[in-house]
C-alpha cells in the first residue's frame, strides 16, 4: 500500500466495521493536526470518524495559506471546519513575528477581497520596514535588468545573495532573468524547477545550434545523433569520424548513403543543418527552426511533451537579443552548469547563494529582500486560473 492507500482504508474501516472505529476513539482522546488548510477529503472524513462523539479535536491552520490545491488539499476543510465540530472554538493569531507592519498591510488588503475567508487582521511589532514597491516595465528583458541591478545595489549596501530572494509562479517565468544574472556573475540556486539551461530538452536544442557556429564540436554531434531514430552509439561514432577526417560535412554528406541503420533520420538532420548552415536569416528565425526540426523528436521522447514545448518556446524568445548565432549561444553558455537541481547541496558558509523559487517551493522561508516577478494577468495570475473562480481565489491567497 502507497499513502493514498492507507487513507482509503482506514476510511472504510471506520465506515464498515463500527467496533474499530470504536476503538480508535478509546485509544485517541485528544487529536492535534497541524496545517490543517493542507488536508485533503480524506483526511478530513478520517477526522471525524475517529473523534467521534467526543469531538476533542484541535487544528492549526490558516486559510490563507491553502495553495496546493493541485496536490489534493482541500479549501473548504478549514472554512467548513466550525460546522464539522459543534462545540468548535476559534482563536485568531493575528500577530505576525516575521514581517513588518507595512508588508502585513499589503497582504491584509490582499486577502480582504477574497470570496471566501475566516476573519483576520494582521499585525506587527516590529517597527520599521520599507512598503513594498510596484515597478512597472516595458517587456521581460527589462523586468530582468531591473531586478539584476536592484540585486547589484543591494549587494553595495552590505545585503548578503542569501538574504535575497527572487519568486515566481512557474518555472520558466525566471529563464529569461537566469540569462541576466549569469551575465552579471550572479551566482544563484534555483528551487522549483531545473535551472533552464540544465534541462536535457533545451540541451538538445543548443546541441543543434552549436554544431552549425561550429561544425567540430563533437560533444553536440554525439548527442545530436544520438537523438535520431535508428542511430546507436556506434553509428554516431563513425559518423563522427567522417566528419573528424573530412570525409563528410554538413554541407557535403555523401558518406550518409553508406549507413545502413538511421539513414532516413540522418539525411533529414544533415539536410536541414545544411539549409540552415546558408542561411542569411536572423537568429531569432533560425533557433526557430532548429525548434520545428526538433519538434517531432521531443513529441516522441517525452511524455509531458506539452510542458516541455512551452519551455522551448520561452528559449526561443531569448534570441531576439542576438544578431548572431554565436552571439545567442555566448548568452546562454556562460559557466555552463555541470550539475542538476537534484544534485545541488546546500553552500558552503563562505559562498553566498541568491535564491531563485517558485512561490510553491519558497513557502515558510524568509528573507530580507524578496522580489516578485511576473505579477501581471496571464503570468500570475496564470491565463488557465483565471478560467475559474475556485483557482483563481488560489491564486489570490
Amino acid at each position: 500500500m502507497d499513502y493514498d492507500d492507507l487513507l482509503v482504508y482506514l476510511l472504510r474501516l471506520c465506515k464498515e466495521v463500527p467496533a474499530a472505529r470504536h476503538e480508535l476513539e478509546r485509544m485517541y482522546q485528544h487529536i492535534m493536526i497541524d496545517e490543517y488548510q493542507d488536508t485533503n477529503a480524506l483526511q478530513h472524513a478520517i477526522v471525524r470518524h475517529i473523534a467521534g462523539t467526543r469531538e476533542n479535536v484541535m487544528v492549526v491552520g490558516d486559510d490563507a495559506q491553502s495553495i496546493y490545491g493541485f496536490r489534493g488539499a482541500r479549501f473548504e476543510n478549514i472554512m467548513e471546519f466550525p460546522a464539522s465540530f459543534q462545540r468548535c472554538r476559534i482563536i485568531k493569531l493575528e500577530e505576525n513575528y516575521r514581517s513588518t507592519q507595512p508588508i502585513l498591510a499589503l497582504t491584509n488588503t490582499v486577502i480582504e477581497r477574497a470570496t471566501v475567508r475566516h476573519e483576520k487582521e494582521l499585525y506587527s511589532r516590529r517597527s520599521g520596514g520599507d512598503f513594498p514597491m510596484l515597478i512597472r516595465t516595458g517587456n521581460e528583458r527589462q523586468q530582468s535588468a531591473v531586478v539584476v541591478q536592484q540585486i547589484l545595489e543591494l549587494r553595495e549596501q552590505g545585503i548578503p545573495l542569501e538574504k535575497i530572494a527572487v519568486l515566481f509562479r512557474s518555472g520558466f517565468h525566471a529563464f529569461d532573468l537566469e540569462v541576466e544574472l549569469g551575465k552579471a556573475n550572479i551566482p544563484f540556486q534555483k528551487f522549483g524547477g531545473f535551472k533552464f539551461i540544465e534541462t536535457a530538452h533545451i540541451k538538445d536544442i543548443i546541441a543543434h545550434i552549436r554544431v552549425l557556429v561550429n561544425p567540430n564540436d563533437m560533444v553536440s554531434w554525439n548527442r545530436v545523433l544520438l537523438l535520431l531514430e535508428g542511430v546507436g552509439p556506434r553509428t554516431a561514432s563513425s559518423i563522427m569520424d567522417a566528419l573528424q577526417t573530412g570525409s563528410m560535412s554538413i554541407t557535403h554528406s555523401a558518406e550518409i548513403s553508406g549507413i545502413t541503420r538511421g539513414n532516413e533520420s540522418v539525411t533529414m538532420l544533415f539536410r536541414t543543418l545544411s539549409r540552415l548552415r546558408e542561411s542569411t536569416e536572423t537568429a531569432e528565425e533560425i533557433v526557430w527552426q532548429v525548434v520545428e526540426y526538433y519538434r517531432p523528436i521531443l513529441k516522441k521522447k517525452y511524455d509531458d511533451y506539452s510542458k516541455r514545448l512551452k519551455d522551448v518556446e520561452a528559449f526561443c524568445a531569448l534570441a531576439v537579443r542576438a544578431t548572431t548565432l554565436q552571439e545567442f549561444l555566448n548568452e546562454i553558455a556562460i559557466d555552463p552548469p555541470v550539475e542538476t537541481v537534484d544534485e545541488i547541496t546546500q553552500p558552503d558558509r563562505d559562498d553566498e547563494f541568491l535564491t531563485l523559487s517558485t512561490i510553491h517551493s519558497a513557502k515558510g522561508l524568509e528573507w530580507k529582500v524578496v522580489f516578485l516577478i511576473w505579477a501581471t494577468d496571464g503570468r500570475f495570475p496564470g491565463l488557465k486560473a483565471m478560467q475559474t473562480p475556485e483557482k483563481l481565489e488560489e491564486e489570490r491567497r
